[in-house]
């Protein structure tokens, strides 16, 4: 019961206030949709506790979706210790990015609309992370890519938000397409899309080839590539991270929300969640590490040329991706996903800083154009400054262990690939130091 109002809560809270919100009005309609989520985040803390600490594990099925010949999908969530975790991150983050639009979107008249959004893309994430099988899971992540592109394109009386909208719908089909053709792949070779049937069958596979344009290629790797290509286009990798920064034209709350603890993260979670199958695919591993560890340089030196002050987070955050994907890469999933959870926080932190920072400057967002201002907004000085250490791996703050954690994982494994990224890690630490808003 508790695992259910955790998912469904925000669902029907956004439905309800979707359908009638203009005839609630903007206050009833915030408090609907934030204390759903307030509750759902209580829940989700003690489901935290019982399955981290307590090492309760669960398998709910909720109510049977597909049947067709060997296709077989019920509604079902698996809940154990990567499901706690996002439960924390994905309810938290979203708890607290609707109490802050509370204060930030006060002036505009679309509110129902906004929080409606919002708990809804927040449904589509739990129901992601909680799929029990990949055809929910897919369900979830085209969840979280309509809900993103409603949000970017809130306000759509904007030609650039309604261009950034289209931009990131756009290229995350592109990696949906591989995602999909990933999982119509896994179903043609296991005959099922449960995750711990594939799981379970997945060693009797391992080194088994077919064959294309008369070349023998590996089953299990073919099918990794294919699903990390959905990772590289939702979590904004190289070549397919081209919408991350002009999504900055949405709300800022809804920059913390979707582009720096969950939508983003969507990726990192399902290639830990399919860990098991890249195991067996040592080369699909290596691919993932390659392009992780050219995220993490490239971005960072490109937000060092950035003056919008979004968009310097915006580089920041598909840089940290980058560090994500390199410790799944290095077969450090625990790390990555430690990572994941540091960096949700003190993003989301450092984005509703700058949201912040914007309203002060009358919605100004060029950096050229600001300074001294500690003195007007000591408060929000503090916080971006405590979000910023901990991005930078400053001593004893959050970043600072889960970063060198990422360093040291890719260091003690041996491989050309594996020095590259060590390479690339380390360097891309640098440019996070020098330019931070």
């Amino acid at each position: 019961m508790i695992y259910s109002a955790i998912v469904f809560l925000p669902g029907l809270a956004g439905l309800f206030v979707g359908l009638f919100g203009r005839a609630l009005g903007a206050r009833p309609s915030e408090f609907i949709t934030t204390g759903a989520l307030i509750l759902s985040c209580l829940l989700s803390w003690i489901v935290f506790w019982r399955v981290g600490f307590g090492h309760e594990t669960a398998h709910v099925a909720v109510e049977r979706w597909i049947t067709s010949g060997e296709l077989d999908v019920s509604w079902a969530f698996r809940i154990d210790t990567l499901t706690a975790v996002m439960f924390v991150v994905v309810t938290t983050v979203s708890a607290l990015v609707h109490v802050y639009s509370i204060g930030y979107m006060h002036e505009d008249p679309a509110r129902p609309r906004f929080f409606a959004y919002l708990s809804g893309f927040t449904f589509a994430m739990l129901m992601l992370v909680t799929s029990d099988n990949l055809v929910q899971m897919f369900f979830g992540w085209e969840g979280v890519g309509l809900f993103s592109y409603l949000l970017i394109g809130f306000w759509y009386d904007r030609p650039a938000a309604n261009a950034a909208a289209l931009k990131a719908f756009i290229v995350n089909r592109v990696g949906d397409f591989g995602f999909a053709l990933g999982i119509f792949g896994l179903f043609a070779v296991f005959r099922t899309v449960g995750l711990q049937q594939i799981f379970d069958a997945a060693p009797a596979v391992a080194g088994q080839t077919f064959l294309f344009l008369g070349h023998e290629v590996d089953i299990l790797t073919t099918l990794c590539l294919l699903l990390f290509m959905g990772a590289m286009g939702k979590s904004a990798q190289f070549l397919l991270h081209t919408w991350l920064p002009d999504a900055m034209e949405g709300p800022t709350p809804v920059s913390a929300l979707i582009h720096a603890a969950t939508m983003v993260t969507a990726g990192v979670f399902m290639v830990a969640r399919l860990s098991p199958l890249f195991e067996l695919a040592p080369h699909a591993k290596d691919f993932v590490l390659f392009i992780g560890a050219t995220t993490a340089m490239f971005a960072a030196t490109v937000g060092l040329v950035q003056n919008d002050i979004k968009r310097i987070v915006a580089y920041s955050t598909c840089s940290q991706l980058g560090y994500m994907f390199v410790a799944m890469g290095s077969g450090a999933y625990s790390i990555g996903m430690f990572h994941l959870f540091t960096h949700a926080f003190f993003k989301a932190l450092l984005f509703l800083g700058c949201g912040s920072v914007i309203l002060a400057m009358h919605h100004e967002q060029d950096i050229r154009k600001m300074g001294g201002l500690w003195r007007k907004i000591p408060f929000t000085y503090a916080t971006m400054l405590i979000g910023t250490l901990a991005l930078t791996g400053f001593p004893f703050t959050a970043g600072f262990f889960s970063k060198d954690a990422i360093i040291e994982a890719d260091d003690v494994i041996s491989g050309t690939v594996a020095s590259y990224g060590f390479l690339m890690t380390v360097g891309a630490a640098a440019p996070t130091v020098i330019r931070k808003p």
